[in-house]
């Protein structure tokens, strides 16, 4: 080795770390997450306490408005790095409080609402999911899977379905698409995606399929769909801009 040459720092040194790898949140920023997401998750307990328990419908309701609140709360006191981001989760959070508002009225009128609601949430997500970094231009091969759960879904409700066959098909297309960029983007984020997809495909089969019983129907329509909404936003603050999807 020359002198120049052991005098001259190598290239590694100069560049830094690899920004394409995930960067471990500091220890103050471990710390704000679990301060932010702490109302969350003792709310989420308490809701499936209370359904678990059949405390009535008042106390299922009044826990039931409260959790994405508590949600976007969590997304604020978080101090997310990229506004634009924090924004679209924040509107398809509030999108999806909506979707659980109207949901608690009985009726197709309220369905569709609720439906609509949701479908909108979806679609934030979807914008959102674009605009964040992935390695590579195509999903993996396993999102697959969500094109043959809609078209054998949609086959095995189709019957139930009548005049909602036409809106609940549309959701569920938005719905896959969700999910698969979810996948395309690895971790928590695509955990949170496909739990949205089990928590809402459970819905539907209570809803329109004949015959369906399953005494824990609720719990796990919940459990499922707010473990889905939280891991998602946990993935969105903790991504790294530049990180790789999987």
């Amino acid at each position: 080795m020359t002198a120049s040459a052991a005098a001259s720092p190598s290239a590694a040194s100069i560049s830094g770390p690899d920004p394409r790898l995930p960067e471990p949140p500091a220890h103050a920023d471990r710390r704000r997450l679990l301060i932010a997401f702490a109302p969350y998750v003792v709310l989420s307990v308490v809701h499936l306490v209370v359904l678990l328990g059949e405390l009535g419908g008042v106390a299922v309701t009044a826990t039931k408005v409260l959790l994405m609140p508590a949600l976007v709360v969590a997304v604020v006191l978080a101090r997310p790095r990229v506004r634009s981001t924090a924004w679209l989760l924040v509107a398809a959070i509030a999108l999806s409080w909506g979707g659980d508002a109207l949901l608690t009225g009985s009726g197709d009128g309220w369905f569709v609402a609720g439906l609509l609601s949701f479908l909108a949430a979806h679609v934030a997500y979807v914008v959102l999911f674009l605009r964040l970094p992935a390695v590579g231009r195509r999903l993996p091969w396993w999102t697959l899977v969500y094109a043959a759960w809609f078209a054998g879904f949609l086959a095995l409700l189709a019957p139930g379905l009548g005049g909602l066959l036409a809106p609940v098909a549309v959701y569920g297309l938005v719905l896959g698409t969700m999910a698969a960029l979810a996948g395309g983007l690895g971790g928590l984020i695509a955990l949170g995606g496909a739990l949205f997809v089990v928590s809402d495909s459970v819905l539907a089969l209570g809803r329109f399929l004949p015959g369906y019983e399953f005494a824990l129907h609720d719990l796990v329509v919940m459990s499922t769909y707010l473990a889905a909404q939280g891991l998602i936003a946990l993935g969105v603050l903790t991504r790294r801009v530049g990180a790789p999807g999987r």
